[in-house]
């Protein structure tokens, strides 16, 4: 079994009311790009609790890349800091010249929480298409764990259905459970009480997982294993929160 006790804690706090879900947070100006003025990206890069709007401090990433057409670009030279819910966080800009798929990807530091009494790290991406080009969304980018879209992960409605794939090692992980959250930035939606902050799925034999969003809106799906290999903090081996993270944006129909 891929997950053991630092997942299963987590899960156990999430679904008590007794904490939210982390998610590392790649959020882009836009999730597509038709016009030359739209062209100049921002990069949010941030950790947080989405739908709580509860931010943490995150150290500077260990990586920053953007990769279309087989090529991946290195950008961390590009990261300034930021302050996104109040915290420590990252900005970064990139320019798109020409039609493409680009999948934004994101590393960042192990982050301990003494919550949970083990470390996290969130290997993190999110999908912009340009200038009417969609082919390369589905191709997996080799990172340590991610989640494969087999929908789309641009040009979507909301109410759409979405699908995907974890990976860990670049092998499908069967039963992995799954977290999905809304980014609730303009703090327009409440929850009826704790358990409805994170809805939560699980994966079938072949780590395929699937999500109906039920409103318009960045939502982010974090998929979570436990590293084989613990991390020392102060003196103690812990256990290591891999979660593979993707971030979409859903839309709502635009009326006459």
């Amino acid at each position: 079994m891929w997950k053991t006790a630092c997942t299963a804690f987590a899960l156990l706090i999430c679904l008590t009311g007794q904490a939210e879900a982390h998610f590392g947070m790649i959020i882009p100006s836009t999730s597509t790009v038709m016009e030359k003025k739209d062209a100049s990206l921002t990069l949010d890069v941030s950790f947080s609790h989405p739908m709580e709007m509860q931010g943490m401090d995150m150290q500077r990433p260990k990586a920053l890349t953007v990769t279309v057409d087989g090529k991946t670009e290195d950008l961390a030279s590009s990261l300034k800091p930021v302050s996104i819910i109040g915290h420590q966080a990252w900005r970064a800009g990139y320019s798109i010249k020409r039609p493409g798929v680009y999948q934004f990807a994101m590393e960042p530091a192990p982050y301990f929480e003494p919550a949970e009494d083990c470390f996290i790290i969130h290997y993190t991406k999110t999908v912009v298409a340009a200038f009417g080009e969609e082919e390369g969304w589905d191709v997996p980018l080799g990172l340590k764990t991610e989640i494969v879209p087999l929908t789309r992960p641009f040009a979507n409605y909301s109410g759409n259905v979405f699908q995907g794939r974890v990976l860990l090692d670049g092998k499908p992980v069967p039963g992995a459970v799954v977290e999905v959250e809304y980014y609730n930035r303009d703090a327009a939606y409440a929850v009826p009480n704790a358990y409805f902050t994170t809805q939560v799925i699980k994966a079938d034999e072949e780590g395929v997982f699937t999500y109906s969003v039920p409103w318009a809106g960045w939502w982010g799906f974090a998929a979570l294993n436990t590293a084989e290999e613990k991390m020392d903090h102060q003196g103690s081996p812990k256990d290591v929160e891999l979660g593979a993270v993707i971030w979409m944006d859903f839309t709502a129909p635009l009326k006459k």
